[in-house]
């Protein structure tokens, strides 16, 4: 590994206590080689997975190439990383279970606890606590402007009105619904990804 590879490597493992806190969970979750891993986890039928499939898939993520199209040397950077640092972190943290002996990984009934952390917002999105927020002015500011007859929206029927704030906020759910289920660990395809989450690539 490079310099500058073990660095990162670093600056994902930092020692915590294994109690699942908030901190912890966001600490385990911050590095994407140790979300992608319970990405790949949480995708299996099979409680345990052998190391080599969890690399392999790990690395073809990282490098944006398929399975079949990864080196030699992309999967053994990932195999060293995740055989020396991530798996046996995640593993203390009694997230996986990770057998180096028998090269086997699986999944913790404790890793359940991580659900309400599992959802991935790119940092240049805005946070949907702020779209609400801002929805909830502009409707506010629309159904004043109606009370107040203020033109054009005073012409608007209240019924009218009523059912475009409703339509709004409705419409608003079902698509934060959808980028939510799209934005989880162990959903169907590729991992969802943070800005900065390519600089292995």
């Amino acid at each position: 590994m490079s310099a500058a590879e073990l660095q990162r490597a670093d600056t994902c493992s930092s020692d915590h206590s294994s109690e699942l806190t908030q901190d912890v969970a966001f600490e385990m979750l911050s590095c994407p080689r140790r979300r992608y891993v319970i990405h790949y986890l949480k995708q299996q039928p099979t409680e345990s997975v052998d190391l080599r499939d969890l690399v392999r898939q790990v690395a073809a993520w990282e490098n944006d190439v398929s399975v079949d199209d990864v080196t030699r040397d992309q999967r053994m950077r990932v195999y060293t990383a995740l055989r020396q640092s991530h798996l046996p972190k995640l593993d203390d943290g009694e997230i996986v279970t990770f057998d180096s002996d028998r090269g086997t990984v699986e999944l913790t009934d404790e890793a359940s606890k991580l659900e309400v952390y599992l959802d991935v917002v790119p940092h240049s999105d805005i946070p949907w606590s702020k779209y609400y927020a801002g929805l909830g002015i502009l409707c506010t500011g629309f159904l004043i402007g109606m009370w107040a007859e203020i033109v054009p929206f005073g012409a608007i029927n209240p019924l009218l009105g009523a059912g475009i704030v409703t339509a709004l906020f409705t419409v608003s759910a079902v698509v934060h619904v959808r980028y939510d289920n799209r934005m989880r660990l162990g959903t169907d395809g590729i991992p969802p990804k943070q800005r900065g989450d390519d600089r292995w690539q």
